[in-house]
């Protein structure tokens, strides 16, 4: 008989430990959640600066170069649903000339606001850079060129 009241005394205390341990579990899961969309942001952003980069080889002037390293970085990014506040594209273009190599970093700060009970602040800055060499065949004067 005994232990048959070790089962009734206890009886509900399972319910108890998942209520207190419900809010723990929830900001767990949207830890996981954050992690998850950080990983994937840079790695969509290590792309779109990479495209941006090889864009802005292949034009013709540093101009061109800059407006097409922008134009490219909010494309990858748009394709890949990646929503900036706001998108910073650095591209310095001095030593702009066939065969030099060209540098493009992106800054990008996410919208974390939807994640507010993980204390996070509302947009996180992440960055991301690539290099490329600016194409030979573009026109100007190559490196080491001998006049």
């Amino acid at each position: 008989m005994r232990s048959s009241r070790i089962g009734d005394d206890e009886r509900g205390s399972v319910a108890a430990e998942l209520t207190l341990l419900m809010p723990a579990l929830l900001v767990l899961l949207l830890f996981v959640v954050f992690c998850g969309r950080l990983a994937e942001a840079h790695l969509r952003l290590d792309d779109a600066a990479h495209q941006a980069a090889r864009a802005a080889t292949i034009a013709r002037s540093p101009t061109q170069a800059s407006t097409d390293a922008q134009a490219a970085a909010q494309n990858s990014l748009a394709q890949a649903g990646v929503n900036c506040r706001q998108l910073a594209v650095d591209t310095p273009l001095a030593g702009f000339q066939p065969g030099a190599t060209l540098s493009v970093r992106l800054t990008c700060h996410l919208d974390a606001a939807d994640l507010t009970l993980l204390s996070l602040p509302t947009t996180i800055e992440i960055s991301a850079h690539a290099d490329s060499v600016i194409d030979r065949w573009r026109g100007g004067r190559p490196l080491g060129s001998i006049r």
